[in-house]
Protein backbone atom coordinates (compact mmCIF):
# COMPACT_ATOMS: atom_id res chain seq x y z
CA UNK A 1 0.00 0.00 0.00
CA UNK A 2 1.21 3.55 -1.04
CA UNK A 3 -0.21 6.76 0.00
CA UNK A 4 0.62 10.01 -1.63
CA UNK A 5 0.13 13.47 -0.76
CA UNK A 6 0.90 16.34 -3.43
CA UNK A 7 1.39 19.91 -2.16
CA UNK A 8 3.39 22.93 -3.98
CA UNK A 9 0.74 23.84 -6.28
CA UNK A 10 -0.81 27.58 -6.71
CA UNK A 11 -0.84 30.43 -8.97
CA UNK A 12 2.55 31.33 -11.01
CA UNK A 13 3.10 34.01 -13.78
CA UNK A 14 3.86 32.44 -17.20
CA UNK A 15 7.59 32.05 -17.76
CA UNK A 16 8.27 31.98 -13.66
CA UNK A 17 8.69 28.27 -12.12
CA UNK A 18 6.76 25.79 -9.52
CA UNK A 19 8.33 23.08 -7.79
CA UNK A 20 5.60 20.41 -6.87
CA UNK A 21 6.46 17.51 -4.54
CA UNK A 22 4.52 14.05 -3.43
CA UNK A 23 5.02 12.79 -0.44
CA UNK A 24 4.60 9.31 0.05
CA UNK A 25 4.26 6.86 2.50
CA UNK A 26 4.37 2.99 2.83
CA UNK A 27 7.58 0.62 2.10
CA UNK A 28 6.55 -0.06 -1.16
CA UNK A 29 7.86 3.38 -2.44
CA UNK A 30 11.17 2.47 -3.92
CA UNK A 31 9.74 -0.32 -5.89
CA UNK A 32 7.54 1.74 -7.94
CA UNK A 33 8.69 4.48 -11.12
CA UNK A 34 6.97 7.29 -9.90
CA UNK A 35 4.78 9.90 -12.35
CA UNK A 36 3.25 12.91 -12.76
CA UNK A 37 -0.34 13.79 -14.64
CA UNK A 38 -2.85 16.61 -14.99
CA UNK A 39 -6.22 17.03 -15.68
CA UNK A 40 -7.53 20.40 -17.02
CA UNK A 41 -11.29 21.45 -16.88
CA UNK A 42 -13.22 19.37 -19.60
CA UNK A 43 -10.30 17.67 -20.48
CA UNK A 44 -8.80 13.94 -19.75
CA UNK A 45 -6.17 13.38 -17.43
CA UNK A 46 -2.92 13.33 -19.07
CA UNK A 47 0.65 12.02 -19.02
CA UNK A 48 3.40 14.22 -18.03
CA UNK A 49 6.08 12.80 -16.66
CA UNK A 50 7.91 9.59 -15.31
CA UNK A 51 10.68 8.46 -13.43
CA UNK A 52 12.19 5.06 -12.75
CA UNK A 53 12.45 3.69 -9.09
CA UNK A 54 16.00 4.91 -9.33
CA UNK A 55 15.64 8.46 -11.37
CA UNK A 56 18.18 7.04 -13.70
CA UNK A 57 15.47 7.02 -16.54
CA UNK A 58 12.48 10.07 -17.13
CA UNK A 59 10.39 10.10 -19.63
CA UNK A 60 8.49 13.67 -20.77
CA UNK A 61 5.42 14.37 -22.89
CA UNK A 62 6.40 16.32 -25.62
CA UNK A 63 4.00 19.81 -24.35
CA UNK A 64 6.35 19.61 -21.04
CA UNK A 65 10.16 18.14 -22.62
CA UNK A 66 12.77 20.87 -22.34
CA UNK A 67 10.57 22.57 -19.55
CA UNK A 68 9.44 19.98 -16.83
CA UNK A 69 11.86 17.85 -15.04
CA UNK A 70 10.62 14.92 -12.45
CA UNK A 71 13.13 13.83 -10.15
CA UNK A 72 13.29 11.59 -6.80
CA UNK A 73 14.55 11.00 -3.08
CA UNK A 74 14.32 7.78 -2.15
CA UNK A 75 15.40 8.79 1.15
CA UNK A 76 12.85 10.71 2.12
CA UNK A 77 10.03 8.90 0.03
CA UNK A 78 9.25 12.32 -2.35
CA UNK A 79 9.10 12.78 -5.85
CA UNK A 80 9.13 16.30 -7.55
CA UNK A 81 8.14 18.47 -10.73
CA UNK A 82 9.87 21.36 -11.06
CA UNK A 83 8.04 23.36 -13.93
CA UNK A 84 10.21 25.88 -15.57
CA UNK A 85 8.92 28.54 -17.61
CA UNK A 86 5.03 27.32 -17.65
CA UNK A 87 2.24 28.44 -19.97
CA UNK A 88 -1.68 28.98 -19.07
CA UNK A 89 -2.08 25.90 -21.03
CA UNK A 90 0.11 23.94 -17.72
CA UNK A 91 -3.21 25.08 -15.82
CA UNK A 92 -4.31 21.46 -14.73
CA UNK A 93 -5.24 19.66 -11.21
CA UNK A 94 -1.69 17.57 -11.42
CA UNK A 95 -1.75 14.25 -9.71
CA UNK A 96 1.44 12.04 -9.14
CA UNK A 97 0.85 8.18 -9.10
CA UNK A 98 2.85 5.36 -8.06
CA UNK A 99 3.46 3.52 -11.72
CA UNK A 100 4.17 -0.08 -13.00
CA UNK A 101 5.91 0.20 -16.12
CA UNK A 102 5.51 -2.70 -18.46
CA UNK A 103 7.74 -1.35 -21.13
CA UNK A 104 9.85 1.50 -21.69
CA UNK A 105 9.47 2.65 -24.87
CA UNK A 106 8.89 5.68 -26.42
CA UNK A 107 6.28 6.22 -25.06
CA UNK A 108 6.29 3.72 -21.96
CA UNK A 109 3.87 1.30 -21.31
CA UNK A 110 2.85 1.41 -17.63
CA UNK A 111 0.05 0.31 -15.16
CA UNK A 112 -1.08 3.04 -12.44
CA UNK A 113 -1.38 1.62 -8.93
CA UNK A 114 -2.01 4.51 -6.31
CA UNK A 115 -2.79 8.13 -6.87
CA UNK A 116 -2.24 11.37 -4.77
CA UNK A 117 -4.95 13.87 -4.53
CA UNK A 118 -4.24 16.26 -6.86
CA UNK A 119 -3.06 19.79 -6.41
CA UNK A 120 -4.07 22.96 -8.22
CA UNK A 121 -1.58 24.52 -10.49
CA UNK A 122 -2.91 27.83 -12.38
CA UNK A 123 -0.50 29.57 -14.80
CA UNK A 124 -1.27 33.24 -15.34
CA UNK A 125 -0.48 34.91 -18.59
Amino acid sequence: QVQLVESGGGLVQAGGSLKLSCAASGRSFSRYAMGWFRQAPGKEREFVAVSSWSGSTTYYADSVKGRFTISRDNAKNTVFLQMNSPKPEDTAVYYCAAVKITLWGNPPRYETDYWGQGTQVTVSS
